[in-house]
């Protein structure tokens, strides 16, 4: 343990005497996000709200609950372009499942979830035991999983009748608080304790830091690269669980672009594009910033075409300040 911990020190910025100016990259996701409020928040009436702000944590459950993922993945030093297209077909899979048996909702859960995991296996499998790059692989698997969900089902979406579904996973709330936001919640705290309170999480870092290292201390850095892409899938299942609960349908033509904003939303909370940085409550906070960025906007008025220009911008900007 004492030599893994060692050998991700090597990769972790050393803070002897920090200027002003170090602490405002370290802490910038957190500041943007806090700025972000006030100004919306005169800018616009409403946005200042409790409804309003379980609205923004709703929209931005799935793109939170695969960030989680996606910052393991990252971490290692890998990325996964897949997971808008599997969640795509991992809801598919739920409501086919559920139309066989359709009183059954643990059926459909773990239909979704067994589909992630799939698809996370074999990613992580052809990057380590093929020496593929994860970015290609994941890249072909987008086509992949995209065309088999509209196979499937002959491109119509596919309906779900069952209410004790819709209450676990769509539009219930518990003490007024949306189960997606619970969901949310509850997958961010055990991505915290998995990433920065475990020995696994201690691998992650030593494999995206300094893979070479990780070996000669041990580390299965092949088993860890898996299991990083194993768990995002299961997250990708997990989250399509909530689209359906609250759509009450799937189709195969979700997800489109999802990708992009996980992996914005990654980096902007100041994950490591090469590996060995990154923490689960930044990736929530640039989660959540995209998220207050697009409601913030739209109770603004602003047009669509404008919010995608000021979105890109912003976000290049906050990378850019933050990079170290």
């Amino acid at each position: 343990m004492s030599a893994i911990t060692n050998s991700i020190s090597l990769t972790r910025p050393q803070w002897g005497n920090r200027s002003p100016l170090d602490f405002i990259r370290e802490y910038f996701v957190y500041i943007a996000l806090v700025c972000l409020v006030l100004f919306f928040s005169i800018a616009s009436p409403v946005f200042f709200s409790v409804q309003n702000f379980a609205n923004v944590g709703r929209q931005t459950a799935i793109v939170s609950i695969i960030a989680v993922g996606v910052t393991l993945v990252i971490v290692n030093a890998q990325i996964d372009l897949s997971v808008g297209s599997v969640f795509a077909l991992s809801g598919m899979a739920s409501a086919l499942a559920l139309q066989h048996i359709s009183n059954f909702w643990l059926l459909g859960a773990l239909a979704a979830i067994s589909v992630g995991v799939i698809f996370g296996f074999v990613n992580g499998l052809l990057t380590v035991k093929l020496g593929i790059p994860s970015f290609l692989v994941t890249l072909g698997m987008l086509g992949v999983a995209r065309g088999i969900a509209l196979l499937i089902t002959d491109t119509r979406p596919v309906i779900i009748a069952n209410r004790p579904y819709f209450s676990i996973f769509g539009d219930s709330s518990i003490l007024g608080v949306p189960i997606a936001v619970v969901w949310t919640i509850v997958i961010v705290a055990l991505g915290f304790l998995l990433l920065h309170k475990s020995v696994f999480g201690l691998r992650i870092f030593a494999t995206g830091g300094n893979p070479q290292a990780a070996r000669f201390t041990g580390v299965k850095t092949h088993r860890t690269v898996i299991l990083s892409f194993v768990i995002t899938g299961a997250l990708v299942g997990v989250a399509s669980l909530l689209f359906t609960g609250i759509a009450h349908a799937a189709r195969p033509d979700v997800g489109v672009g999802l990708e992009l904003d996980v992996i914005a939303a990654v980096i902007l909370g100041g994950v490591s594009l090469f590996g060995g940085r990154g923490t689960i409550v930044g990736a929530l906070a640039g989660s959540l910033i995209i998220g207050m960025m697009n409601n913030g906007l739209v109770l603004m008025g602003v047009d669509s075409s404008v919010q995608q220009i000021i979105k890109g911008a912003i976000i290049i900007a906050a990378v850019s300040l933050s990079k170290k």
